[in-house]
């Protein structure tokens, strides 16, 4: 399976948090999207390894997305060496994105940026041909993405563009809140994080409200590039 869009998350729920919106938005516009988590999440303060299979199950549907895998890497402790950088290299030959979107280049936890720079370097040695892969018997052949953009998560880096996201908010928060087990629950009795507070939860609206009020619409989500954006002509830009 060929997909237009292949979203790497350190976690399951970081692509959740960083980019469903346009993911939503590119799924409805045809774009074949797939998912793949590095981790389980097994370190989560909340819930387990099994709850978050099942959540990021549940939220793969709500995305509509075409695939999603889990390259079950030790949550907290994978690294970027040629091993992992193999395990992601199979994942790009597999499905030769167009585009691929990976975790915030710096953020508060370890293994966003970790995830970042891990996804970034494996999508440039997947073009290269003398380094080869197999995958389930079968020589994978050699395949570059054109364009690696990161999303944003815990800090508020600086966008170099945004992906206006209006119409696709309420069943962002419907995916996000597939992770029933991460969020705020004023009922649950397990220990508090970062991620579990009221403040947080809300974050996730007045953000896109913020992002999207830079450019004149009403929700938006942002990126960072690692190479300038080209376009055809000013018009482009509209």
């Amino acid at each position: 399976m060929k997909l237009d869009i292949l979203a790497f998350g350190a976690h399951p729920d970081d692509v959740e948090l960083g980019c469903a919106g346009t993911i939503l938005k590119e799924v409805s516009l045809g774009k074949k999207v797939g998912i793949v988590d590095l981790t389980r999440g097994e370190l989560g303060t909340r819930g387990s390894a099994e709850i978050r299979d099942e959540e990021a199950a549940a939220a793969a549907k709500i995305l509509g997305v075409s695939v999603r895998e889990n390259l079950n890497m030790r949550d907290g402790f994978f690294v970027n060496d040629e091993k992992h950088q193999l395990e992601i290299i199979k994942m790009i030959r597999k499905y030769k994105p167009e585009i691929v979107l990976c975790n915030a280049i710096d953020d508060r936890h370890i293994d966003h940026a970790k995830g970042s720079k891990l996804v970034s370097d494996a999508c440039f040695l997947s073009g290269l041909m003398k380094i080869e892969t197999e995958l389930e018997g079968e020589q994978q052949n050699a395949w570059r993405p054109k364009l690696v953009y990161h999303y944003i998560q815990w800090k508020n880096i600086e966008p170099d563009f945004v992906v206006d996201i209006t119409g696709f908010t309420d069943k962002k928060i419907e995916a996000i809140l597939a992770y029933r087990s991460q969020f705020y629950d004023p009922n649950s009795t397990e220990p508090e994080s970062p991620i579990t507070s009221k403040n947080f939860f809300e974050s996730l609206n007045y953000r896109s409200r913020d992002l999207g009020r830079l450019v004149g619409v009403d929700y938006a989500e942002g990126f960072t590039v690692e190479r300038c954006l080209a376009v055809n002509s000013l018009a482009d830009l509209l």
